[in-house]
């Protein structure tokens, strides 16, 4: 083992401590014990659900103009009334993803002994992607691996044994879905299909089919079919070979047979082949980022006990366990959204625990923080191309928000709300307290600005992120109006994601609908004035250039509030929930910099006190993508004890046993711990950011640096500008600096209060000394 391996020396009791695999597409949650082994299968697309017709609103322009007009007088009820009227669709096949089917694999017990006896133990190796168990009883130790190949689709596995003729075992497919059925094709073939179908967040009737194989290969002994199950005994090996395809977006039948023909390339290719090409292209990505934290570390022992450990606040003593969160992370990256796939990460990644789907949360792209987030690390870890599949997912957004941008606001351009799904909805949620969030595919869309600033990549600049970013900006400039009271260019109705507010000091008649909240502003701000960039640096539309500047002119300043923090809403209202978990107004601070310590101190600072009263609140909704934001937003104010604190209750009190991060019970009307992903990937960010961050030119080596920490490497970090980052620190100061550039440029190198200008050539490597002295 390494030290970037999970591993556990008892059973997986359930899917929370089972271990994740994926290609981009497939994914599996491995659940082994000593005498069963139950793979939980999962593939993006399926999902229940359609295409439901929108139907244009009646008010249109009028109508928003008219409920306007009492949110600016004070008459919050109703303006809300109007709201709903107008602006609170039904609820119909919205459709949530859904897990595929188990695989389950029995394995012959030679006698009665209980899982417990014997020698047992299971892994995740980060390193190569590959999930392996052992078991030893009796002299015979039977050995298993799994993994999911990006390079030939499939997912594989090997038992075996040193001892011939001790591989035994029976195995099975359970339904995911009620109309899944599965038959034996011959002695070591199973067929499954089955439909993406619910009652909860659809019909029960409709959603995408999946057809899929499972192909038994074996070296000695015998394989069977019977009732649909099959057998394998006396092997010295066996090979197993998982594929499926589904019908989302296909008018043709091919879909169908797709599965046959990827099994058979992977049957004529074989497993040693397939594994090594697997682990090749899955080091491609993986190998870009190394990290040590120290030289101690507890990787001896495992994984679940290091976890309870921090929990009892003994991390200090292991801060390799941090490296091994952050690199989970890009694991999961890699392992859930690749160039190649169809969907971006929702959710839950790739992956299903079946809980988020069965109540009123769905398993869907939330766009108020919770799909945002799963890709916050990505540039900055070095895993660019795994954002491909947001891009292509947000022009797909951009297209049917064009429709209700018509249909429901009467305005051009496009527009999407809190949430999506993979049918391209983009109207608001059914329920205006929480579903009128008018910039959430707006906030999605600025991952767009995120790559091209890290990549510098002119080519996605004109031809993905300029169009999608200038309809977007044609709507806020046709829908936002001025302010009566002081001429402000604001949006409205419109919530600060989940948030409700008391307009007044009566601390009655909660509100969630008012105009201009601050979130938004901030994300319009982000909007027009990176338009106005590439209308200058593509020498085109000076005409949209012209309405962009004068807009930006008219756009309202953040504000500081009576109690030092930074306003929620334009309005100092007065929070119903200081315990809120969402803080996106802070958007400012990270993931953009319209915030930061050395150009903005005041704001700087209210951005602190608003931290720092969320978290002083005893019924604080202490959920994963809170303790990742704390975390981020102390990163970013160079306050590195604050962060690590943040990071080690998220990995010590917010995750399972296997990592995987959750929100807890009671919130939000979570009926269990719900996994949650985008806790894993807002914590990599976290730690990433502690280390480097890079905004307006500048390059900040160890900004929020923790005393744990004082002794480390990183090498291949992203720095914005296209350029890579190796530090190697001592007693808390960087010794030697690495910065490859790839694009020409100047940078400002930062660390505490020393500044060093550097001009860069494309294609160089400079190196700076412990006194941040350009050596070479």
């Amino acid at each position: 083992m390494n030290d970037f391996t999970l591993w556990y020396s008892t059973p997986a009791a359930d899917w929370s401590q089972g271990l994740p695999l994926g290609n981009g597409r497939i994914g599996a949650v491995v659940m082994a014990s000593s005498h069963r082994e139950v793979w939980s299968m999962s593939e993006v697309t399926f999902w229940s659900g359609r295409i439901d017709p929108e139907h244009p609103s009646e008010g249109g322009k009028a109508a928003l103009e008219e409920m306007r007009s009492y949110f600016f007088s004070g008459d919050y009820d109703e303006g809300d009334r109007l709201a709903k009227q107008h602006l609170q669709p039904t609820k119909r096949n919205f459709g949530t993803h859904l897990g595929l089917c188990e695989v389950v694999i029995d394995f012959e017990k030679k006698n009665s002994d209980s899982d417990e006896e014997g020698i047992f133990q299971r892994e995740l190796d980060l390193t190569q992607a590959l999930a392996g168990a052992f078991w030893k009883d009796d002299n015979i130790m039977i050995r298993r691996e799994v993994f999911a190949s990006n390079v030939d689709d499939i997912v594989a596995s090997r038992v075996w044994s040193e001892v011939p003729g001790s591989v035994t075992f029976t195995l099975g497919l359970q339904a995911g879905t009620e109309s899944f059925k599965v038959v034996a094709l011959d002695d070591n073939t199973l067929e499954f299909q089955g439909q993406a179908t619910e009652n909860v967040h659809s019909d029960g009737t409709c959603g995408v089919w999946s057809k899929g194989l499972v192909k038994l290969v074996i070296s000695g002994g015998t394989v069977a079919s019977r009732d649909g199950r099959l057998t394998v005994t006396g092997a010295d090996e066996a090979w197993i070979y998982f594929s499926v395809s589904t019908d989302y977006r296909r008018t043709d039948q091919e879909w169908a047979t797709e599965n046959e023909s990827t099994l058979m390339r992977a049957l004529e290719k074989g497993y040693a082949l397939l594994r090594e090409d697997h682990i090749r292209d899955y080091g491609e990505q993986y190998d870009k980022v190394d990290i040590q934290l120290g030289h101690k570390g507890k990787s001896g022992l495992a994984t679940d006990q290091r976890i309870r450990l921090l929990e009892q606040g003994e991390g200090i003593e292991d801060p390799q366990l941090f490296a091994l969160f952050f690199q989970y992370g890009r694991y999961l990256t890699i392992a859930g959204s690749r160039e190649n796939s169809p969907l971006p990460l929702h959710l839950q990644g790739i992956w299903n625990d079946g809980e988020a789907c069965r109540m009123g949360w769905s398993c869907d792209y939330h766009l108020d923080m919770n799909t945002q987030m799963n890709y916050y690390p990505t540039e900055i870890t070095n895993l660019g191309e795994s954002h491909l599949p947001l891009f292509r997912y947000v022009e797909d957004l951009a297209q049917a928000g064009r429709e209700t941008a018509r249909n429901v606001y009467g305005c051009e351009g496009w527009v999407a709300h809190v949430f999506s799904n993979v049918w391209g909805f983009t109207l608001p949620g059914w329920e205006t307290s929480w579903g009128l969030n008018v910039t959430g595919g707006l906030w999605l869309a600025t991952h767009l600005i995120e790559h091209y600033e890290y990549s510098q990549d002119r080519v996605f600049l004109e031809n993905v992120a300029y169009p999608v970013l200038k309809e977007s900006a044609a709507f806020y400039l046709d829908y936002m109006c001025e302010h009566p009271r002081n001429g402000w260019l604001v949006t409205g109705p419109s919530n600060s994601p989940e948030n409700h507010f008391y307009p007044d000091n009566s601390r009655e008649a909660a509100q969630q609908l008012s105009m201009g909240t601050t979130m938004d502003q901030m994300l319009v701000r982000r909007l027009f004035e990176f338009c106005l960039h590439s209308v200058e640096l593509l020498n085109k539309d000076e005409e949209l250039g012209r309405k962009l500047e004068e807009a930006i002119s008219k756009l309202p300043p953040l504000q500081i509030g009576k109690k030092g923090q930074l306003q929620e809403w334009l309005e100092d209202y007065e929070e119903v929930q200081p315990e809120h978990r969402h803080l996106s107004h802070l958007y400012a601070l990270y993931p953009d910099n319209q915030i930061t310590p050395d150009h903005t101190p005041e704001l700087s600072a209210a951005a602190r006190v608003t931290l720092e009263n969320r978290m002083v609140q005893e019924e604080l909704e202490d959920v994963e993508f809170t303790a990742a934001l704390f975390g981020l937003g102390f990163a970013r104010l160079h306050d590195g004890e604050t962060a690590y604190k943040h990071l080690s209750h998220l990995i010590g009190g917010l995750c399972f046993d296997n990592l995987f991060t959750y929100s807890k019970s009671g919130i939000a009307g979570a009926e269990s711990n719900i996994f949650v992903i985008d806790g894993n990937f807002g914590g990599t960010a976290v730690l990433a950011e502690m280390l480097l961050q890079s905004y307006a030119g500048e390059i900040h080596l160890l900004p929020a640096l923790p005393q744990a920490w004082s002794t480390g490497s990183i090498t291949g970090l992203r720095a914005k500008g296209n350029a890579e980052v190796d530090i190697v620190w001592e007693n808390g100061k960087p010794t030697s600096t690495n910065i490859h550039t790839f694009s020409p440029g100047t940078f400002t190198i930062c660390w505490g209060n020393h500044r060093t200008i550097l001009h860069a050539e494309a294609g160089e490597s400079y190196y700076f000394n412990s006194e941040l002295e350009l050596v070479k």
